[in-house]
């Protein structure tokens, strides 16, 4: 028997909230627990219309079931009225391999799991006390970031960037439920120098952050270097931050911002980083002071999948929600 949900009951069931933050950290720490079969992310870049496609799986030791997820983000999308991500999951038997059931969450499930990895990020690597972020990108996954920001610090104003002055200006009517103080900024370098936790969410190939802006106490999430043409932050960053750590470093040194750094020859291709996990584990692994700058790189990875998607079966479960196919 194959269960299918529907968008609209996966949102009955998950919401951007708490309830999550320790489902993705149980992920995260099986990771780096060593006991996760995790392939490398499958893309497909579809390039005449600015978009991609990703595949990405994850089993955990001792779980009876995974999941594989397909998503896709087509960047132009905005501009014909609808979302840019899009994509659905599948919830396998891990004895078996039979469907348990079809996520056709559109995206949703990742666009959520995405922004509470971004919130962990910040849990462990930003100062306790920060009260002012900064977002780079105007786009949903932006809106997502500051709100899961606000479940792990004390968040009470928002400063806030995008290439597009248009889309700025509806971003900034778009968050003003998250009851802050928002100030546009007419510069990445006026949004640094006034945040103290500062997520990058675009699909940049040209990083918008440089080396001479960073500052004492800043933490940085950059979560929009998914793919090996992106690019968000200075390479040199890397090299002269305090603590650098990503979701998955096999990933990074592939996709990510730490792929940029190896490439421009700042960062060793030898060099071992703990990883997002690893901190959740120790978090000694973290910030050490108030004075720490601290980077997370984060590509998305598979056991996040596998894990929202089970909390999300599970639920539908509960509430006897689903479609018997």
């Amino acid at each position: 028997m194959t269960v299918l949900l529907e968008s609209k009951e996966i949102k009955k069931c998950v919401q951007l909230n708490e309830q999550l933050i320790p489902v993705i950290e149980d992920a995260f720490k099986n990771l780096a627990g060593g006991n996760t079969i995790m392939p490398p992310i499958l893309r497909l870049d579809v390039h005449k219309y600015n978009g991609e496609t990703d595949v990405k799986t994850a089993y955990i030791e001792g779980l009876d079931s995974y999941a594989i997820k397909v998503a896709s983000g087509f960047f132009n999308n905005p501009k014909l009225g609808i979302p840019s991500s899009n994509g659905m999951m599948i919830l396998l038997d891990s004895k078996t391999g039979v469907i348990k059931s079809l996520l056709l969450d559109k995206g949703y499930l990742t666009d959520v799991r995405t922004a509470i990895a971004g919130s962990i990020a910040a849990k462990y690597l930003s100062n306790q006390d920060s009260t002012k972020a900064g977002i780079i990108g105007a786009g949903l996954q932006a809106k997502l970031q500051l709100e899961a920001l606000k479940l792990v610090r004390p968040i009470d104003k928002a400063f806030i960037w995008s290439r597009n002055r248009d889309k700025l200006n509806h971003f900034e009517e778009e968050i003003k439920y998250l009851d802050l103080k928002i100030e546009k900024c007419s510069s990445i370098e006026e949004l640094i120098t006034k945040s103290e936790i500062v997520v990058t969410t675009t699909p940049s190939k040209s990083p918008l952050i440089k080396n001479e802006w960073l500052k004492k106490g800043l933490h940085i999430t950059a979560m929009g270097s998914d793919a090996e043409e992106k690019n968000e932050i200075d390479p040199e960053i890397l090299k002269n931050c305090d603590i650098y750590i990503p979701d998955s470093q096999s990933q990074t040194a592939v996709l990510g911002e730490l792929h940029h750094a190896i490439k421009a020859n700042v960062i060793s291709p030898h060099k071992n980083f703990n990883e997002l996990g690893d901190v959740i584990l120790n978090p000694g692994l973290g910030r050490k002071t108030k004075d720490d700058i601290t980077i997370c790189d984060l590509t998305g990875t598979g056991v996040q999948d596998t894990a929202i998607a089970r909390f999300t079966f599970d639920i539908a479960m509960i509430k006897k929600l689903g479609t018997k196919i």
